[in-house]
């Protein structure tokens, strides 16, 4: 038997796809694809929140500057004023390296749910349902590869 995914609620494997303790034979799967759900405005906003996060030391270091500037004060305060300004930007480097992990995760997981039907028995089945993009791919394909491998190849013609 070759194991084409598993996880803690998902397997594929050659014989069946099982997922959450259901098991749906291969040999009685005929046909296998995909529906995008629409788009989650809850992961966008966060998204939104993220990017808002990244420009604030951006945009303080600038608003920092751009005071100094007004204030037309002496070169020390200036200098003060800009030098804060900076140090703020600059103390904010590790927090955008975790900010930008998090980003980078929510493009990962992506922005819709999304499911994976099959006609099984003749009758279309909901297999699967999530949001994660990247477990979606790697299951989907799975049962791609698994109901393929277990189809007859037709004789060639000559």
């Amino acid at each position: 038997m070759v194991t084409y995914y598993d996880d803690r609620s998902v397997q594929v494997t050659s014989a069946a796809v099982r997922v959450d303790g259901r098991s749906f034979p291969l040999a009685e799967i005929s046909m296998v694809w995909h529906r995008r759900g629409s788009r989650s405005w809850r992961v966008l906003a966060g998204r939104g929140a993220i990017g808002a996060a990244l420009a604030g030391p951006l945009v303080a270091a600038a608003l920092g500057i751009a005071l100094a500037a007004w204030l037309g004060r002496s070169p020390t305060v200036t200098v003060a004023i800009v030098g804060a300004s900076v140090l703020v930007g600059l103390a904010v480097g590790p927090l955008a390296d975790y900010l930008f992990e998090h980003l980078d995760r929510s493009y990962a997981r992506g922005s819709r749910q999304l499911e994976i039907w099959a006609r099984w028995r003749g009758q279309p089945v909901r297999l699967l349902r999530t949001g994660d993009a990247l477990r979606f791919g790697q299951i989907y394909r799975a049962v791609q590869r698994a109901v393929e491998a277990g189809r007859p190849v037709p004789p060639r013609r000559r």
